[in-house]
């Protein structure tokens, strides 16, 4: 049914593709490289009825009936007229041409102007003289689709996946592996467990195009796995523009529904921050550790103490999103400025019911004998987003020899998460088990900026040297407030579940974290950058800037420090418990009257010395290298970098401080050979490596409330070590059109990976290891093409494609002698987060004449595993594939409006994350009915306006 629907709506698209008047279409292409001329006029001859030539040499003309002389001219090529040629009412006339160049255009012409990176073309073309193995997706392709984020943009690129809906994975390596950097600059992140950049938090409004690097050069960063994440903002303007866009979101799941649970909104929560009603009460704020609130305390400070721990109920409303855009160019004397401020603001909600089991051990003697549950939960998670995001670019050209850039970016986030947790708990009573009804209620905002001043200055004679310079600094803070936790507990009736059963849920109070608790924690972070290169520029076969040698010669420096600090409080009984205070239910049994050291209920202090930490690291880089064009055909590039980096970690406690010294040489050589103007072969080999990052070496344990596990660091873990290789053809059949197909190999040294494991009694952590010894392996493929050329009906010719698709092996080896807990990882498996296979479809129907575009786009990637399990008690988390479709529609509606309408995850299929239980890598059996966790996130429809002034 779906396929039949699809079929009509692309049969409705064809019959709106034809006009009153005839139509003159066909291509302009040049004689010698029969490529399009892209940039080419074809006119009535006499008059200004003209068309241009799009970018792959197409062009269409609408005309009234009657005949014509055809004139085709473009700046180095001689002019072609064509006389007489006939156009028809309702009919459309083809007309080809194959322009020649003019004498004149023979010698090297240099044009100042505006490069435009945001084009299909631009991007293409820019892969196709990349020096090293490059993927990208432009700003072209990103506003035909749905996408609304940095996350949704990349995973459509090859071998690019998400993790946890935010974290990159490139090469079924996980996020921790890749480097990004926003704007040439290194991104921060407001992630405590991670190092990654959240892709959420950034609009896709204001990409101007993303560029992930895959093989390794001198002037790139040395610490990647998978690849170099290059994200671009806008920042160079054509003209003078402003639009707006505003959209309603609805959530199948949610929206318009009762029953969506959300917490006591501060006035501020609008703007993605708190207002300071959730602040630290000063009561606690003066504890100390293991202390307890003393009667006077609890007298004086009763009412600032919140007695919410327990959600509301509201009928949920559809998500908001808003944008508005501002693009500006003038000049102050001789001197050309151009601004794109960008503003952004989200405001969602999302609700869905996830299944959560554990399972005791797994008698292999008896596989197909499921174990016995320990817990069977039902989760109902319910986010509210609000995001706030600023970006505000200048481009300076102070002469056609120095330009300076001033990039700024904002963002707000803040998300009031509530989770209500129900089912029993067979492990907790012998024979009975408790069933639960716990909620969390979990408000956190982040504030992110990221700022970069740098310029690039042709110098020296016939400028054969450019300098380039850039400073940025970062800041970051995360706030947790007050973050409460609370446990509800009654005996398990299995004849009487959930709402059947009557009998009151008895609420836990102890010192025991996830039961009834109030969590505060901040992060702050600084870092400061500064980098230069001198590239100098040496005649070789001729002048053409392609065949001049190049040295280059740069630095990087970063200097970042964090402060964390954390603390956590516990209800507990005080003295003789009065019976009646111990009953009353979650709504009440914390109100101030029953707080008191005597017969109710005292606030004590749980914090550990090591649940604060401040970290400080230090990189230094210097390198050097050449590009050697060798003759018209290969070309040769490489060098050496060197980085030195130190790492620092201090928290309270007995444990002694981490601290890794290391200086790593970082050579890498990249080899192009073209066989002609649209085929070339790539070859790449690096070495590169990937640090620890602060979290994951400090001793500090984390409750994760949604996963029910602790996060916990090892400060034995040490720097890995990767060396990377890569071959990779490429063919180009158009300016705007690629295939390629890619191998690449990686081995590892000392490789970080996450493992889950049982440290104490059955509570489970998820902690961090390297492996001694690890590969990844893959096949890449990569096709973008039209139908232009290919057919003479107008719908057909106006449809692309867009495929990618990768397969991917990757094997990891652990040392199994050595381990400091009670189980160790699991050895001849895949990497974490990596997934055998991943594919990428899209089909792009494109009319600018009467303003349509339509998108069909397809994932869908293979099982990886979520979390790494050990040989005892717990085995790894398996995620399963999950086929996803988003359809959408644009219409523009005269010279300012635009209708943009769709649905993303159309199949609504289910998120799946189960248990390996016989440690063989794949799902079968009864290991099919055991979930870790399973939920369905719905189908997310739009409707959308864009008004450009």
């Amino acid at each position: 049914m779906r396929f039949a629907l699809l079929g009509f709506f692309v049969l409705w698209l064809n019959t709106l593709a034809f006009g009153q008047q005839g139509t003159l279409s066909g291509k302009v292409t040049d004689k010698k490289t029969s490529e399009g001329v892209i940039g080419a006029t074809v006119l009535v001859t006499g008059t200004t009825q003209a068309a241009p030539v799009n970018v792959d040499g197409s062009y269409t003309l609408p005309l009234d009936p009657g005949t014509y002389d055809i004139t085709m001219t473009y700046v180095g090529y001689k002019p072609l007229t064509f006389p007489g040629i006939v156009v028809k009412s309702g009919e459309t006339t083809t007309l080809n041409g194959a322009m020649e160049e003019s004498a004149t255009s023979l010698t090297e012409v240099t044009v100042t102007g505006v490069k435009q990176t945001g084009t299909e073309v631009a991007l293409i073309q820019d892969l196709r003289r990349s020096e090293v193995v490059v993927s990208g997706m432009s700003n072209d392709q990103i506003v035909r689709t749905l996408d609304r984020d940095a996350a949704e943009v990349v995973k459509r690129i090859p071998g690019v996946t998400i993790q946890n809906n935010n974290f990159i994975v490139i090469r079924g390596l996980a996020e921790r592996y890749n480097t990004v950097l926003l704007n040439d600059a290194l991104t921060p992140s407001a992630e405590t467990d991670t190092r990654s950049f959240s892709f959420d938090i950034l609009p896709s409004s204001v990409i101007d195009r993303v560029l992930i690097f895959k093989s390794g050069a001198p002037e790139l960063q040395g610490e990647f796995g998978g690849g170099i994440v290059k994200v671009y903002t806008k920042n160079s303007v054509l003209e003078n523009s402003t639009s707006l866009s505003v959209s309603g979101w609805a959530r199948s799941t949610n929206t318009f529904k009762d029953g969506f649970l959300s917490t006591n909104h501060s006035s501020t929560d609008l703007l993605g921050f708190d207002n300071g009603q959730r602040s630290i009460p000063g009561l606690l704020g003066n504890l100390t550790p293991n202390a307890a609130t003393t009667s006077q305390e609890l007298a004086a400070n009763r009412t600032s103490l919140r007695n919410e721990f327990l959600p509301r109920s509201i009928t949920s409303r559809p998500d908001l999103r808003f944008s508005l855009g501002i693009n500006r160019k003038f000049e102050i004397g001789k001197v050309y400025v151009s601004n794109v401020t960008s503003i952004s603001y989200s405001n969602t909600q999302e609700q869905y019911t996830s299944e959560r089991q554990r399972y005791d051990f797994y008698d292999p003697k008896f596989p197909d004998l499921m174990p016995l549950p320990q817990f069977r939960y039902q989760d109902t998670r319910s986010l509210s987003a609000v995001r706030l995001g600023v970006i505000h670019n200048y481009q300076v050209r102070l002469n056609d020899r120095n330009r300076l850039e001033f990039r700024n970016f904002f963002n707000q986030y803040g998300t009031d998460e509530v989770v209500n947790r129900r089912g029993p708990n067979y492990s907790e009573v012998p024979d009975i088990g408790l069933e639960h009804n716990d909620y969390s209620l979990h408000y956190q905002s982040r504030s992110i900026y990221s700022g970069q001043l740098g310029g690039t200055h042709e110098v020296g004679p016939a400028n054969r040297t450019t300098l380039t310079w850039a400073t940025g600094y970062n800041y970051v803070n995360r706030s947790e407030p007050d973050y409460r936790q609370n446990q509800q507990t009654r005996l398990y009736d299995a004849t009487k579940p959930g709402e059947m059963n009557p009998a009151p849920f008895e609420v836990q109070v102890n010192s025991v974290p996830q039961t009834s608790s109030r969590f505060f924690a901040t992060l702050n972070e600084n870092t400061y950058m500064a980098s230069g290169q001198a590239e100098r520029r040496f005649a070789g076969r001729d002048t053409l800037s392609a065949n001049l040698y190049k040295l280059r010669v740069g630095f990087y420096t970063e200097q970042k420090k964090r402060n964390y600090d954390s603390r956590i409080f516990n209800y507990t009984r005080a003295g003789r418990l009065d019976p009646a205070i111990g009953s009353q239910p979650l709504s009440t049994i914390f109100n101030p009257e029953n707080l008191n050291t005597t017969t109710g209920f005292v606030l004590k202090e749980n914090t550990n010395d090591f649940d604060r930490y401040t970290g400080e690291n230090t990189l230094a880089a210097g390198y050097v290298g050449g590009v050697a064009p060798l003759s018209d055909k290969f070309n040769l590039t490489g060098g050496v970098r060197v980085e030195y980096n130190r790492k620092f970690l201090e928290s309270g406690g007995t444990n002694k401080p981490y601290e890794e010294k290391r200086t790593f040489f970082l050579p890498s050589l990249n080899a192009t050979y073209n066989f002609n103007e649209q085929h070339l072969l790539r070859a790449g080999g690096s070495i590169s490596v990937n640090r620890p990052e602060f979290r994951e070496v400090a001793a500090y344990n984390y409750y994760d409330f949604n996963n029910n596990f602790f996060v916990k660091g090892s400060d034995s873990l040490r720097t890995a070590k990767i060396y990377n290789a890569d071959l990779r053809y490429e063919f180009y059949p158009t300016r705007s059109e690629m295939v390629s197909v890619g191998v690449f190999y990686k081995h590892f040294t000392d490789a970080i990976e996450q493992m889950t494991t049982s440290i104490t009694g059955s509570d489970l952590y998820l902690t961090y290891q390297n492996a001694p010894k690890a590969y990844d392996l893959g096949v890449e493929v990569e096709a973008r093409k039209s139908l232009v050329g290919l057919t003479e009906n107008r719908f057909l010719e106006r449809i692309s494609f867009i495929l990618n698709a990768s397969l991917i092996k990757s094997r990891v080896q652990v040392d199994t002698a050595a381990s400091g807990n009670t189980g160790f990882a699991l050895a001849n498996r895949p990497l974490q987060g990596q997934s055998p296979y991943v594919v990428n479809a899209g089909v792009f129907y494109q009319d600018d004449d009467s303003h349509w575009q339509v998108s069909a786009q397809y994932n869908v990637i293979g099982p990886r595993i979520s979390f790494v399990g050990d040989k005892l008690n717990n085995p790894s988390i398996i995620e399963l594939p999950r086929h996803v479709v988003d359809l959408a529609v644009t219409k523009g509606i005269g010279t300012h409006f635009e209708v943009r309408a769709g649905v993303q995850n159309l199949l609504n299929q289910l998120v799946r994350q189960n248990y390996d239980f016989d440690r063989n890598g794949k799902i079968n059996g009864i290991e099919n009915e055991a979930s870790f966790n399973r939920y369905r996130r719905g189908t997310y429809s739009t409707l959308g306006l864009t008004y450009r002034f």
